[in-house]
This record gives structure tokens, sequence and C-alpha cells, in this order.
């Protein structure tokens, strides 16, 4: 007897925290991986550094990088000479849209993952979007998740032809310590990941970007030791 075609995703992996526990959701759920990078010009790439590491533990098919630099446009603090927010309390984390939003990137990035899950037959884009650490960010919100959703419908050979390709957010709705709880339920090389953005030559998370401070409380919440490198005084 033939064996079925394997269900495949195309995942977007950073090299963060949320987009590997979102990789290892998609393998949980009986996905073959397709991790999909892009090099955007982020003041932060160091973290994509750490991704074929990271495909290589969740055994991955294919691990793919696409280069699309963003530093053209600017518009953010990862792209241009805007100075990334440091020590910013919670209340403010979570208010009004920062400086670390690139404009359209999320669109970019997931239109990009469509055009490969198109070519690779995958059935799902799995996404690490989330809205209670970063609600601030227009690109995560569960509204246009469904709207991108409608316009790969309408978009694609696969949806003029009757097919569906799903956007999964499986992190949306999760607090940083739930993520982190989850990831190790699920084995995720959570030793790999990296999560500042504004790291020091060394590769050093600062500690104190919303991003650290985000994961750090996380950490501490979930009562699990951060293995993060931090920059000495930065803790």
């Amino acid at each position: 007897m033939a064996s079925s075609p394997a269900k495949r995703a195309v995942v977007l992996c950073s090299g963060g925290l949320d987009s590997t526990v979102t990789a290892a959701e998609a393998q949980s759920a009986g996905h073959e991986l397709y991790l999909l990078s892009v090099n955007y010009g982020q003041r932060h790439a160091v973290e994509l550094k750490r991704v074929p590491e990271i495909a290589a533990a969740l055994g991955a098919k294919r691990h793919l990088v696409v280069e699309v630099d963003l530093r053209a446009i600017g518009g953010s603090a990862l792209t241009d000479a805007v100075p990334v927010p440091k020590d910013r309390p919670d209340t403010e984390i979570g208010s009004g849209i920062p400086p670390t939003y690139v404009p359209a990137r999320n669109t970019l990035f997931l239109a990009l993952a469509l055009g490969w899950a198109e070519v690779v037959h995958a059935e799902a884009i799995y996404f690490g979007a989330n809205v209670l650490d970063y609600s601030g960010y227009p690109d995560c919100r569960p509204e246009y998740l469904r709207a991108f959703e409608a316009l790969a419908k309408l978009g694609t050979k696969v949806g003029v032809e009757g097919g569906t390709i799903r956007v999964e957010a499986p992190l949306l709705r999760m607090t940083k310590a739930d993520i982190i709880r989850r990831g190790l339920a699920l084995k995720a090389p959570l030793h790999l990941t990296h999560s500042c953005y504004d790291p020091d030559e060394q590769g050093r998370a600062c500690g104190r970007c919303d991003s650290c401070r985000l994961r750090r409380k996380g950490f501490a919440e979930a009562q699990v030791p951060d293995p993060v490198v931090y920059r000495p005084g930065s803790l």
C-alpha cells in the first residue's frame, strides 16, 4: 500500500523564542517542516545564525533564507538609525505601536511564505504572532491573519483551484511564560533561541530592550533559567 503524502507546513522562523516554539507546534501537529527565514537587514541578524541549528534539532525537511533588504525603506528601529527603546515599563510596552514595528514586514514575510507553500505543496503557514505581548503591532492581530488567509485564497493557483493554505498562529493568545512552558513540553530547543533587538558585537543580548524584558519576565514567571547570554551589567 502506498504511503500517504506528508503534511507540510512552511514555518516563518527567525531564530527567536516564539518562532521556534511555533515550529515545534507545527511538528507536534504532524507536519513536515519547511523553515523560512528572512534576512531583511535587521540590526539583530545574529538570531538568523541560530536557525540552522534549530532546523536540525527539529528535523526540518528544509531551511530557506530569503534576502530582502528593508533598510532601503527604513522607518523602524530595527532597520534604520532609530534608537531601540530600552528599560520601558510593561505598561508602556503593551500600548501603542512601538518604534520596533517594521512597516508591512509581516505582510511581506507571509507573502514569501505563501509563495513557498505553493511550491512545496504545504497546506499551512505557521507564524509566531502574539497579541498579548505585542498588542501594538497591527500585523499580529487575528483579524489581520484571517484577512491574509482570504487574500491567499483569492491570489494563488491553489486557491483558485479550490484548495486552501491556512495561516496558523498557535501562540496568538499565550503569555510569554505560557509559550516557554509549551516549548519545554514540546522539547523545543529553547537554548538555541535569541530574542534581543540590540545585541552587541559578540551577539550578547542587551537585557533592556522590549524583547529582552519580555523574555526575562517570561522565564522568571515560568520559573525556568533563561539560557541566553546577556551583556555584563544588564541583569
